[in-house]
């Protein structure tokens, strides 16, 4: 009996959450189905608590979809059902789950299933708990707590003066339904609404325009739709499945509760945050209107960006002891969520560092890599040129007015120390200012997002310690230790050639070619002689490399095309496919309905020319038939002709030529004269009649 209780006690309670295949309620699927029974027995080992399904405090059963990774063997995921096979699933739960925050056609089930399992109460084998997941939209339109103090905030216990915006007025009905059917038996089937904020973290929703765009790097400044002073209530999604999972442990008293993080940030304060970490670090306020221009941004989520609310989950702070993932709000915490951005949606960066000697292909096969993986492409002579330009702009363009700008007095600071380096140099820089200028380069957002191929540098084994190394304060203490993680290459590629192929591999370059990249003869061996030397050093840039465990690809050059597949394919084996962004599912189904259409114009233009045939052939054949019959009758024509013809010239012969043709004859046979044609001839000429 002991051993049966304790069975039941560590049994994992079912819990059902719809439309499980969303960001939301996967995330929160996620979350539930990872979290364990706490044992008292503290010898117990970690491993298996966690890998164990007796421990296991929750089993998750949800509608098909994507929800569920790594932990999906604990959830179980059943497809789509009709109303009656989906009342038996929820009957079979302990917790019934409702997420309604992302997808409006939800309010409709969700509406069903409390009404149905309020009905079904006398059939309750154990008690059930059914959570609403709403969103502060339902508060969008109230009155704020005090006139003369704007800044107060809205609390859990005033929402009873909440008023909704008008395109959530069907989420505040099914809010007050929940409230009432809990009411009428709290233990046998409790009923909770969880107001949540716009949700953050794990790849994003709501605010994912704004990352992806920042992230691509196409615009120069990131929009800001409206003034961007409205204040928006916010909440890790992490945090939100905390809140849910303390909801269902505790089964607290208040019934509706508030789940936001402690932030007041704007939507100036997240956008201009989110352009900083990620994208060009400038941001453009725009017409509220041209937010619905944006295919990325569905209605519910544009209404949900123009919410201005100041809200405090004081149940939540005060009932519960939750671990915070991001208490303080998203833009504190920006550096955590846009690593997590980066990880779910797999946009690590790639970086890619091409070595080898003058002429043996590295540019026009970093180009191809460029191409084929969407990285950025970075030569020394194309960053010190793209910096000088934009120190010349940064300091043109300084406001004058200004009594002091930090940034640009540091521009014209660094302008100033590369022109006297150059001036120095002959037109170039020094070691410890080209290496500062490659490495601001390299930790640009544009490297640090999609990633680079960095074509020829370093050269030596100095400049790429430089360029690599972890800043240091004065007290030698590393700090910034990421800073060198964020550049450090996934591939150093070595291409490498017999000094014949390369020499003879210039000599069959155009002139112009030559001129430009300064391989005239004297200066090409020059620079092959340097780079063989800087091989046979004692430390190369090929053995710092190796310190940090990036294994270089090696790969000899002796046939131009053949070895850039050759490349290509080992390049791809080492690193995989792409990491960028690929189609999204509205450009996939407007492909998918592109290539239908074409499809349907080409079986149009095949029927068409189908028809065009048989019509013709149709025509052909009626006049080979017509032309056949005057053929026909043109032959019988010539024949009946021919035939006349021949019964004329058969007359007259008889008449006037065989009887002196047979006197003639007759006459030779006397004769016998030697030459018996010529002597018919002569016979025929002396005696055919005149009249003739």
């Amino acid at each position: 009996m002991a051993e049966s209780t304790e069975q039941l006690r560590l049994s994992p309670k079912r819990v059902f959450i719809n439309d499980i295949n969303s960001y939301s309620s996967g995330q929160i699927a996620q979350f539930l189905s990872r979290c364990v029974v706490e044992t008292p027995d503290p010898e117990t080992e970690e491993e298996e608590r966690v890998t164990s399904d007796r421990s296991r405090a929750y089993h998750v059963v949800g509608a098909a979809g994507d929800g569920l990774e790594e932990d999906g063997a604990h959830a179980q995921q059943v497809e789509q059902l009709n109303q009656d096979e989906r009342l038996l699933k929820l009957m079979d739960c302990d917790v019934i789950i409702y997420n309604i925050t992302q997808h409006a056609e939800q309010l409709k089930e969700a509406s069903w299933a409390l009404s149905a399992l309020h009905n079904k109460m006398s059939h309750f084998s154990a008690p059930k708990m059914f959570i609403l997941i709403s969103t502060v939209m339902t508060w969008a339109c109230s009155k704020p707590v005090d006139c003369e103090d704007p800044e107060l905030p809205f609390i859990d216990e005033l929402f009873w003066r909440r008023k909704a915006h008008p395109n959530f007025q069907q989420h505040i009905e099914l809010e007050k339904r929940v409230v009432k059917m809990g009411k009428t038996n709290k233990k046998l089937f409790p009923t909770y609404v969880l107001a949540s904020g716009l949700q953050y973290g794990m790849g994003e929703q709501v605010f994912h325009f704004f990352f992806k765009t920042s992230w691509l790097g196409q615009e120069k400044e990131i929009p800001v739709f409206g003034d961007g002073s409205n204040i928006i209530p916010t909440i890790h999604i992490h945090d939100l499945a905390s809140v849910i999972q303390k909801v269902i442990e505790h089964q607290p008293k208040p019934y509706y509760l508030l789940a936001v993080d402690n932030s007041n940030n704007t939507l100036e304060d997240i956008v201009k945050t989110v352009s900083s970490a990620l994208g060009p670090g400038k941001t453009q306020k725009r017409a509220f209107e041209e937010a619905y221009l944006v295919k990325d941004l569905s209605v519910m989520e544009i209404d949900s960006l123009t919410v201005n609310l100041r809200m405090e989950g004081v149940h939540v702070k005060e009932l519960f002891s939750i671990s915070w993932r991001c208490e303080s709000g998203l833009v504190e915490n920006m550096e955590l969520v846009v690593e997590e951005y980066r990880d779910t949606r797999r946009l690590q960066p790639l970086r890619i560092c091409v070595l080898g000697p003058p002429a043996v292909g590295k540019t026009s096969m970093s180009k191809e890599i460029c191409n084929f993986y969407q990285l950025h492409y970075i030569t020394v002579k194309e960053t010190i040129s793209e910096t000088l330009a934009q120190l010349s702009d940064a300091v043109k363009n300084a406001d004058p007015d200004a009594e002091y700008d930090d940034s640009a007095a540091e521009a014209e600071k660094l302008l100033s120390s590369l022109k006297d380096s150059m001036e120095e140099n002959g037109g170039l820089l020094d070691d410890h200012v080209l290496l500062r200028v490659m490495k601001d380069k390299l930790m640009s957002n544009p490297c640090r997002n999609q990633g680079f191929v960095l074509d020829g540098f370093p050269s030596t084994y100095e400049q790429a310690k430089e360029l690599f190394c972890e800043c240091e304060s004065e007290d030698g203490i590393s700090e910034e230790s990421s800073y060198s993680k964020g550049i450090i290459p996934d591939l150093v590629l070595c291409l490498d050639a017999s000094d014949e192929f390369l020499m003879e591999r210039v000599q069959n370059l155009p002139q112009k070619a030559v001129q430009k990249l300064n391989y005239e003869e004297e200066n090409f061996l020059r620079e092959l002689a340097a780079y063989r030397q800087r091989g046979l050093e004692q430390e190369t840039v090929v053995n710092y490399f190796d310190e940090l465990d990036v294994a270089p690809l090696y790969l000899e050059v002796t046939d131009s095309q053949e070895t850039d597949c050759l490349l290509m394919q080992k390049i791809f084996d080492r690193l995989g496919e792409p990491r960028n962004y690929g189609s999204s599912s509205r450009e996939v189904q407007e492909e998918k309905r592109r290539k239908e259409e074409d499809g349907l114009r080409m079986e149009e233009m095949k029927a068409e020319e189908r028809r065009r045939e048989e019509e013709e052939t149709g025509h052909g054949a009626a006049g080979w038939e017509e032309w056949s019959k005057g053929l026909e009758e043109l032959r019988r024509q010539e024949k009946a002709l021919l035939d006349d013809q021949s019964t004329s010239m058969r007359s007259y012969l008889m008449r006037n030529v065989l009887p002196i043709l047979s006197q003639g004859l007759m006459e030779c046979c006397t004769v016998q004269p030697p030459d018996p044609v010529d002597f018919l001839a002569e016979y025929l000429l002396k005696n055919y009649p005149n009249n003739y």
